[in-house]
């Protein structure tokens, strides 16, 4: 790529960010009288349900202290963050040390489900903002959690299983890949801790690829039988391109922190798997869910478009052409940016629409809900322009 074109992307990915995306949000989504963040929005911003998914406010509360930490020390973004600490703290956590994951407006609970991801945003929050403010107090919160999730993830009978262990034991890609992240964030807020998050990591890596990994079939699985062994049925054949997307770039740049470059060939394989079993030949995009042997895929919603797969794959494919210099993850990286500004953007009303059908119109036109919030599009968005500007001091 050169000097010109990186120099115009870098630009165009600044301006989506900072003039587009995120004035979008702040204008709108700052709950003054009861604390937290109201998510919930239509196209054009609409105010739709007063509930608060706890996770999206961790979500957001790590988006805005990561702003502030890693493009300018503007006040606004660190009062952002603040905001989102203060109902976490006053609000977020059940008696027992774990999450919620919704709540009323006025913080009153809602749901409380046997997943740890609340948690895991909610740690990652606590470590970013303590970070910006230089708070051990608050880096020693975001500790707590991190071990706690933990304590739950690897103690046999604290969570309540998804299936009767008895009948079928299986293991997932989910808790893994979030781990994987999830311990980066905290590492780099809690250097001195390095090794206790380094064998987090390594024990995700190495069940991602003893169990999930499946080179027979090109793919990386959503889930498999405890044993490592494939379970022939829908659930067991499913990958969902995004996750694993996801997975291969947090993995590249662990590869990248350990200079190893063997694994970084394993990411570099799991993300062109990824991409090839996703990508719809037919009407462009990525597909939400495929079958690995591509038989009917189950989930209803397999057809789907969403915002955040191609968000994710768009940061992927660039950092898989800076790391390697190979054409063809630039030539995955202009398509996968050819087709998500020309389908997800709103050039009404601004952000992205999150969900559309195959031929990539407007599923549904909602900006917020209890899945979608700004975390997935501005990580995005910022990821690619810091990398492009590391390109352009690379280039020169």
């Amino acid at each position: 790529m050169d000097a010109d074109k990186l120099e115009q992307l870098s630009g165009f990915y600044k301006r989506h960010l900072l003039e587009n995306v995120l004035p979008w949000w702040e204008t709108r989504f700052v709950d003054r009288e009861h604390g937290g963040f109201l998510v919930y929005r239509d196209a054009d911003g609409t105010l739709l349900s007063t509930d608060k998914p706890i996770w999206v406010m961790g979500r957001i509360t790590w988006m805005w202290s990561r702003l502030y930490n890693t493009v300018e020390k503007k006040p606004d973004w660190l009062d952002i963050g603040a905001h989102g600490i203060d109902f976490l703290l006053e609000h977020g956590f059940d008696t027992d040390g774990r999450m919620f994951f919704s709540v009323t407006k006025e913080g009153l609970p809602l749901r409380k489900r046997r997943y740890l991801y609340a948690e895991t945003f909610a740690a990652i929050a606590f470590a970013e903002y303590a970070r910006a403010v230089q708070s051990e107090e608050l880096l020693e919160r975001a500790r707590e959690i991190y071990r706690l999730i933990l304590m739950y993830y690897r103690t046999p009978g604290l969570l309540p299983p998804k299936v009767i262990p008895a009948t079928r034991q299986m293991r997932g890609h989910g808790m893994n890949m979030i781990l994987i992240v999830t311990s980066q964030i905290m590492r780099q807020a809690d250097p001195h801790n390095r090794e206790f998050y380094d064998d987090t990591i390594n024990r995700a890596i190495d069940e991602i690829f003893n169990f999930l990994v499946k080179p027979e079939k090109q793919c990386l699985l959503e889930a498999v039988l405890a044993n490592g062994k494939i379970l022939d049925t829908p659930e067991g054949r499913t990958v969902l391109p995004g996750h694993a997307i996801e997975t291969a770039w947090f993995i590249l740049e662990e590869a990248t922190e350990r200079g190893d470059g063997a694994l970084l060939k394993e990411a570099l394989r799991i993300l062109e798997w990824s991409l090839q079993k996703g990508w719809d030949p037919e009407f462009g995009g990525i597909l939400y869910y495929v079958d690995c042997d591509d038989k009917p895929a189950e989930p209803y919603e397999h057809e789907l478009k969403l915002w955040w797969v191609h968000n994710e794959a768009l940061y992927a494919t660039l950092l898989a052409y800076y790391l390697t210099g190979e054409d063809e993850w630039l030539g995955w990286f202009k398509k996968l940016h050819d087709w998500s500004f020309t389908h997800f953007p709103d050039t009404k009303h601004g952000e992205w629409f999150g969900y559309l059908r195959r031929d990539g119109s407007v599923s549904s036109p909602v900006k917020g809900n209890l899945w979608k919030g700004p975390f997935h599009l501005p990580r995005s968005l910022l990821n690619c322009w810091q990398l492009l500007e590391r390109m352009k001091g690379r280039h020169a």
